[in-house]
């Protein structure tokens, strides 16, 4: 489960994270592009846009069900 208090630090604010147990699986990145992004230098992902319509939340939430690890919440700051 995602840990509101371990997000990585790349993460814009909002209540869409990635957290340091990401396992640079591309899931959410193919999922959901417009929101998720990795961090080259550290081999992970984040959220560098929070969802902005309906179809970017439902995308990311898919991407929260998918994530293998666990690794992305959406109980961030909103």
């Amino acid at each position: 489960m995602s840990d509101p208090k371990d997000k990585v630090k790349e993460n814009v604010t909002g209540a869409y994270y990635v957290d340091s147990s990401c396992i640079d699986c591309d899931v959410c990145r193919d999922t959901a592009p417009d929101n998720f992004m990795r961090a080259d230098a550290n081999s992970y992902s984040f959220v560098y846009k929070q969802p902005e319509n309906e179809e970017e939340l439902a995308l990311c939430d898919e991407a929260i069900s998918c994530c293998p690890v666990e690794a992305i919440g959406k109980d961030g700051n909103s």
